[in-house]
């Protein structure tokens, strides 16, 4: 059939292409819009490869040395004593120092005292300054002795452990200057590279005799303590006083005369503080280690006008529990006492006086003669 002959069906068959024509268009939009998407999903891996091909090259590229000391800790923190990197975590492992506030007032009396010591054993003018005061461990201690040194062993009598005295190159070589009349204004003279010699350690240990009998009287108002010297050694390992990994505390002095001069290091283990610790943690108050001269009067001025009881004891017997049950109203006893006894004047079960016995107006009265000695075992 032709289509003239048809022209409904031609007519409907116009609109069919339209539609035909629309859906490719959308297929064709749809395609476009999956082909971007896709070229851009694309497109930001190979960015991310390449990202990731740089970041890999920055990774593999070398430190610089001020980097490396920065992670090291190693780097100048211009003045600042913080540590950072792996030197804080080292760091962070060392013993914490404990705040004993009567010790530091020891050392600053020990610092006086040595000044006026020192003064009177070398005729010269000497200045003792305290540097610092720092808890370390001892073996780490050990390790640090700059050498040659000698290292002087004393022992704490009443405590019953050790401590140490380090006495630098410097301050020996001029100690036996001073000491052996070395002019003045002229640095001492150092000769290294051999031992010390028996006149250089015999003075060395004169010094610290002196140092040791400070260190007693420092400690005197505090605890009485008798520091003894016991040895003298120039090998950190000869001088091992305590466990390499217990804590010590380090205080450092400085020892000035005119031109010449040294440093001390007096290291104290804890162990051996301990009978006196509850001591050093007190807080201290005024110049006298806590003692109140106002309260004291007060006090004395208090107890003369104190009334005690005094009892007479004329005399003391002993017997059996069972003759005391027996006694009985009007029963006697007897005293190995007469007229002309002693009497004993006695404060509670502390004997005061003796005297004798008599008697003024109605009333018996003791006169005392004699004090006794309490000293004397009775």
């Amino acid at each position: 059939m032709s289509p003239a002959e048809n022209p409904g069906e031609v007519e409907s068959a116009e609109p069919d292409a339209g539609k035909n024509s629309a859906k490719s268009d959308e297929e064709t939009k749809n395609k476009d819009e999956l082909s971007a998407e896709w070229d851009s999903m694309t497109g930001t891996e190979d960015n991310n490869k390449e990202e990731g091909a740089e970041g890999a090259d920055a990774s593999a590229r070398l430190l610089e040395q001020n980097e490396i000391d920065s992670l090291l800790g190693l780097e100048d923190s211009a003045g600042t004593d913080e540590n950072s990197g792996i030197q804080a975590i080292l760091s962070s492992g060392l013993v914490s120092y404990e705040r004993l506030p009567m010790l530091e007032v020891v050392f600053d009396r020990l610092v006086r005292l040595m000044s006026s010591s020192l003064r009177n054993f070398t005729s010269d003018n000497v200045d003792v300054a305290l540097d610092n005061i720092t808890s370390i461990r001892f073996g780490d201690y050990l390790n640090s002795i700059p050498l040659p040194a000698m290292l002087s062993v004393f022992k704490a009598e009443e405590w019953d452990n050790f401590g140490l005295i380090t006495v630098d190159s410097a301050l020996i070589y001029s100690i036996v200057d001073v000491l052996l009349g070395g002019r003045r204004g002229t640095a001492a003279m150092r000769i290294e590279g051999r031992p010390y010699t028996t006149i250089e350690r015999a003075l060395v240990e004169r010094m610290v005799g002196v140092m040791l009998k400070d260190l007693s009287i420092a400690f005197e108002p505090l605890s009485p303590v008798t520091f003894r010297f016991d040895r003298l050694e120039t090998n950190p390992r000869f001088a091992t006083i305590s466990r390499l990994a217990n804590a010590a505390i380090v205080a450092r002095l400085q020892i000035d005369m005119e031109d010449r001069g040294g440093g001390i290091e007096l290291l104290i283990p804890y162990a051996t503080l301990e009978p006196v610790r509850e001591l050093l943690l007190q807080m201290f108050m005024g110049e006298k280690f806590g003692r109140d001269s106002i309260w004291e009067t007060h006090l004395a001025e208090e107890l003369w006008v104190t009334e005690v009881d005094i009892e007479a004891v004329v005399d003391r017997q002993m017997m059996t529990l069972s003759n005391v049950f027996n006694w009985k109203v009007g029963s006697r006893i007897m005293l190995n006492a007469t007229p002309d006894s002693s009497v004993e004047l006695v404060c509670g079960d502390i004997p005061m006086y003796t005297g004798k016995m008599g008697r003024k107006g109605d009333r018996i009265s003791v006169k005392i003669e004699d004090k006794i000695d309490r000293s004397i075992k009775r």
